[in-house]
């Protein structure tokens, strides 16, 4: 019955056709923000001195006044209402790295014994949603567990299905952030003023500086049957056991190739959706695994960015399952081929006051090379200190990309090593050579309203991407925006942009008061730049490494240059609570002690929780797939054995059965290694559970419980070579990659 059972899910899922997408008619750009409560709706629907003053919230960080609140949340509650909404929700981002919604509906008693609909300002502004079955790391206790949602002004609300959905922060009642977006927002404050202050040494007219992200979202598909029939990728996301597949992604084949059919539907229905939600999906295609792909939007501001692809991964899962697919968002679902990641492209761009053409009007990025002398400095200005914040903290920033599920993809194929290093590219590695080396009066000349002319010629004729591409760089220079290829395909983009955006504020920070304090003994503004930038490209030096990441002469070469080469996952962590890195979220507003601390209880808490339902997922098909599987085969081996000696001579009988002899001997010997294996992986799963501090739970699970399970697999996949095709129960990989 088994064989026959899997047979006819992979014949199931061969035989399934592309679904018709009803695609509108008009172009996407009429479509676009179609359930979005965008500023066209917000002109049409707010009276207009209320639009102006909620413009000036979203553009300018000016505070949100409460009493324009009960006029905001009427217009809302009229577009909502006239798109079919029944109901609202605060949609936040705790920490558990999805997304989370209560919905209530827009009905109140009218006091004469009927209901009618009714939208508050203070319902908008604020809720109590308690929450409180969320990690929270110990601060929040049960008999004390209220907690608050705020509005988020500057991330839209839009619908989806009968619901109007509000991007809110989560934070507890003592105030302490319970999510991603209030620190994020924070961090997001901290580096724009920061960037401001420095940016006004070369602009006067400089207003505010934004943070720019521009994700690429890896997935792979699965057919909905198959992944049915996977027990270990239903309730991990990845495959625990499974030998590789005589052909994976090792032709290249799949990478930019033809997008089957189904998929094509599948990312139709998906772009289609997307956009009507404000989503600027702009490239698709077939990524270097079979059944692996990418999509990626065009760049928005970084708090933006993050809502939305919290939305598309959600999204995603709707979508998937419409068109026959399961998505899969683990960072390594598959062993042997490549893993998923979600790529940070990350940038800074300045708004003047007032407007230089084309460029003005779009804003300065203050990563790339400019026209002018002034301009180019600024362009190293900003490279160096990115360079300085990831060399403070790379230590961190590897934590805040780090999981259980990151770890398996970290190394492995096309993915970054787990050591933080950045990758310039030759020229501007030679360029920050010379100015390290150059002295004053070398590197520049005053030449009157011009200000300065610097003398390295390469510096007018820098381009956008003026640099090859490292694959195995984790934090990449690509022409104009640093690209962070570390973060897994499942996580927040915001745990790596809080980290990354508190370092560079903490950057700047120091290189203006080190600036100033050298004007201040009277030299020049000039003069006193290039000198703390020359201190900091020789202190920031050992973070620069555009060689092979994957060889082991760079592990010993990162460890002798100071970096973190820690692989242990609990022990990453702990990178949070570094004196350096609390000093650095403190000092820039962004997270206290207390609230890092009991991130990192989450962070330990859920590694565990993971590594544990594998465990146990792992023990549950070895002991009931796999061994049963195995024997019965072995059973049919054993009579295979003693029906040859019935019939023939015995030498002859043994000479014709010894590769089943052989056989019967490999199973016997795998299934009671499994056997003791599965036992003993339960009994380092007791020891574990009884220690009481998490930090040293968390460890011993990795210390102890995931070899054993690497032991198990390894054993498995052995035996799924050798057992018969059609008696093996779970779905193999040449079955889940190669569905079209």
């Amino acid at each position: 019955m088994a064989n026959n059972l899997r047979f006819q899910v992979v014949e199931k899922a061969f035989m399934k056709r592309a679904l018709d997408v009803n695609a509108p008619e008009e172009r996407p750009s009429t479509y676009f923000g179609k359930y979005v409560f965008n500023r066209e709706k917000m002109y049409k629907y707010l009276p207009k001195d209320i639009y102006d003053k909620l413009v000036d919230v979203i553009d300018n960080g000016a505070r949100l006044d409460r009493s324009i609140a009960d006029e905001v949340a009427a217009g809302m509650k009229q577009w909502a209402t006239e798109m079919g909404c029944t109901h609202y929700t605060h949609w936040f981002q705790p920490l558990t790295e999805g997304t989370a919604e209560k919905h209530d509906a827009f009905v109140e008693h009218d006091g004469k014994g009927g209901m009618m609909e009714k939208f508050s300002g203070k319902l908008l502004v604020q809720q109590e949603p308690d929450a409180s079955s969320f990690p929270n790391g110990g601060i929040r206790n049960t008999f004390e567990a209220r907690g608050y949602s705020a509005w988020d002004p500057t991330s839209p609300v839009f619908i989806i299905d009968d619901t109007l959905c509000i991007p809110t922060i989560f934070i507890s009642y003592t105030g302490e952030a319970l999510d991603y977006k209030a620190p994020l927002l924070r961090a997001l404050h901290a580096v724009g003023k920061a960037a401001t202050d420095v940016c006004k040494y070369f602009y006067d007219d400089v207003k505010k500086v934004q943070v720019n992200l521009g994700w690429e979202q890896e997935y792979f598909l699965v057919d909905e049957d198959l992944y049915s029939a996977r027990p270990d990728l239903m309730l991990t996301g990845r495959t625990l056991m499974g030998h590789e597949s005589a052909k994976n992604q090792q032709m290249d084949d799949h990478y930019f190739g033809t997008i089957p059919d189904r998929v094509q539907a599948f990312m139709k229905d998906l772009e289609i959706q997307a956009l009507e939600l404000s989503i600027p999906c702009k490239t698709r295609h077939n990524e270097v695994a079979p059944n692996q792909f990418e999509l990626a939007p065009i760049f928005e501001e970084c708090n933006l960015a993050v809502d939305h692809n919290m939305l598309l991964m959600s999204l995603m899962k709707k979508v998937a399952r419409k068109h026959g697919f399961r998505v899969l968002l683990h960072e390594k679902p598959f062993k042997g081929i490549n893993g998923s990641g979600k790529h940070n492209n990350w940038s800074l761009t300045a708004e003047r006051s007032t407007s230089d053409g084309a460029q003005g009007e779009k804003g300065v990025l203050l990563h790339a090379p400019g026209k002018t002398p002034e301009e180019n400095l600024r362009f190293v200005t900003f490279i160096v200190e990115t360079l300085m914040a990831v060399y403070r903290h790379n230590g961190l920033l590897k934590a805040s990309i780090m999981s259980a599920t990151n770890a398996h993809r970290l190394g492995g194929n096309e993915a970054p090593p787990s050591i933080i290093s950045s990758f310039l590219g030759t020229q501007l590695t030679e360029l920050l050579d010379h100015i390290e080396k150059s002295d004053k009066n070398e590197l520049f000349n005053l030449t009157g309203k011009q200000g300065m002319e610097i003398d390295i010629p390469q510096i007018p004729d820098l381009i956008v991407d003026n640099t090859d591409r490292n694959r195995t760089s984790p934090f990449a220079f690509t022409g104009n925006r640093f690209e962070f290829r570390a973060p897994g395909s499942s996580v927040n983009c915001a745990s790596a942009m809080i980290a990354l955006n508190s370092a560079m504020a903490e950057a700047l920070q120091d290189f203006k008061l080190r600036v100033d304090a050298l004007i201040d003994k009277g030299e020049s503004k000039l003069s006193a730049i290039l000198d703390v930038l020359r201190d900091d490209i020789k202190t920031c030096r050992p973070i620069r490494f555009d060689g092979n990441g994957y060889s082991n002469a760079w592990v010993e070469e990162a460890a002798r240059r100071g970096l973190d080469v820690e692989k242990s996952c609990p022990i990453i962590f702990e990178h949070y609570l570094d004196e350096s890195s609390v000093k650095m979220f403190e000092s820039t507003k962004v997270m206290t002690r207390k609230e890092l601390e009991a991130r990192n209880e989450v962070k330990w808490e859920m590694y565990v929780k993971t590594v544990q339902i594998e465990a146990r997922v792992m023990g549950d098909l070895s002991m009931n797939h796999i061994i049963p599987v195995s024997t019965h085969y072995q059973s049919q081996l054993i009579k295979n054995v003693q029906g040859m000696q019935s019939v023939f001579p015995s030498e002859k009988a043994k000479r014709l059965s010894a590769r089943n002899m052989k056989l019967i001997e490999e199973i016997a010997e795998r299934t009671e290694r499994i056997e003791q294996l599965v036992e003993e992986l339960t009994d380092a799963r007791r020891v574990a559970n009884r220690i009481a501090d998490i930090h040293q739970r968390a460890i011993a699970y990795h210390d102890t419980v995931c070899p054993k399970m690497e032991s198990i697999r390894d054993e498995a996949d052995h035996l799924e070579m050798i057992v018969e095709d059609g008696l093996w129960t779970l779905p193999k990989y040449r079955e889940l990659l190669f569905i079209r």
